[in-house]
C-alpha cells in the first residue's frame, strides 16, 4: 500500500448533535494547523466556520439534507442557498435514498441538480449516496445520476447509518465516475491505514472526525520509514 501525506485529502468533520461552538472552533484551529482540505459542520455553524477559517486555505463545508436525504428539494435548495450566503464553498448533500430505491430516477436527478444549480460558481457539491443501504446496481445508478446532475463528487456515507465507507464501494464508485468527478470516502475512517486504503481504492477526499489522530499516525509512520 502506497504511503503518502494525506492532509489535503481530509475534510475535518464534526456533525454530532451535541457539538458545541467551542468544539467547532477547536476543529477549525486543528484544520488550519494541519492544512486540511475543509471543515465540515452542520449549517448552524457555517458562518462561525467561515469566519474562523478566513485567510487560510481550508474550505468551509456544510451538509445539506443531512443525515436522511428525505427533505423536499425546496428545503435542500434553501439550505444550500443559506449555507453559501454564510460562506460555505463546499456542500455535502444527501441523496434521496427512498426515491432511488423506488426507481424514481428522474426525481433523484432533479433533486441533486437543483442544489447544483443554486451552487454554480459559488460552491462544489458532493452527493452522499449512503452506500450501506444500496445494492451495487443502485450505487452505479446513483453515481451516474450525480455526475449527470453536475455534482463534483460522490460520497459514500453520512456516518450515521449501519456502516460507513467500505473499500469495495469506493472501488465501484471510482470505476463508475472516477474519470470525471471526485470520490469521497467517509464513515468509520479512524486510522491512517484505513484512510490510505480508501485513497488507494480511488478516494480523492476523506471525511473523518479522527483527522488529528490520523495525521499523528501518518507523521510517525513516515518519520520511521524515511
Amino acid at each position: 500500500m502506497e504511503s503518502l501525506r494525506i492532509n489535503k485529502y481530509i475534510d475535518h468533520t464534526v456533525l454530532k448533535p451535541e457539538t458545541t461552538k467551542d468544539q467547532v472552533l477547536q476543529v477549525c484551529e486543528e484544520a488550519v494547523q494541519n492544512n486540511f482540505a475543509s471543515v465540515c459542520v452542520n449549517s448552524c455553524y457555517t458562518a462561525i466556520v467561515t469566519k474562523a477559517l478566513k485567510g487560510s486555505s481550508v474550505k468551509s463545508c456544510t451538509v445539506i439534507g443531512f443525515p436522511l436525504g428525505a427533505n423536499s428539494t425546496e428545503c435542500k435548495v434553501f439550505e444550500a442557498r443559506d449555507a453559501i450566503l454564510n460562506g460555505a464553498s463546499e456542500l455535502d448533500m444527501v441523496l434521496n435514498v427512498g426515491a432511488l430505491k423506488a426507481r424514481d430516477l428522474e426525481y433523484v436527478e432533479g433533486d441533486i441538480a437543483a442544489v447544483v444549480n443554486i451552487s454554480k460558481g459559488r460552491a462544489i457539491v458532493k452527493v452522499i449516496l449512503e452506500t450501506c443501504l444500496l445494492t451495487n446496481e443502485e450505487i452505479i445508478q446513483a453515481c451516474n445520476i450525480s455526475y449527470n446532475a453536475g455534482a463534483q463528487y460522490v460520497k459514500s456515507s453520512t456516518g450515521f447509518n449501519s456502516a460507513g465507507a467500505m473499500k469495495e464501494h469506493i472501488i465501484l464508485m471510482h470505476q463508475t465516475v472516477g474519470k470525471y468527478i471526485g470520490v469521497k470516502a467517509s464513515g468509520g475512517i479512524r486510522t491512517y491505514e484505513k484512510a490510505l486504503l480508501m485513497i488507494n481504492a480511488g478516494a480523492s477526499r476523506i471525511g473523518t472526525s479522527s483527522s488529528v489522530k490520523i495525521i499523528q499516525e501518518q507523521d510517525k509512520y513516515l518519520d520511521n520509514n524515511t
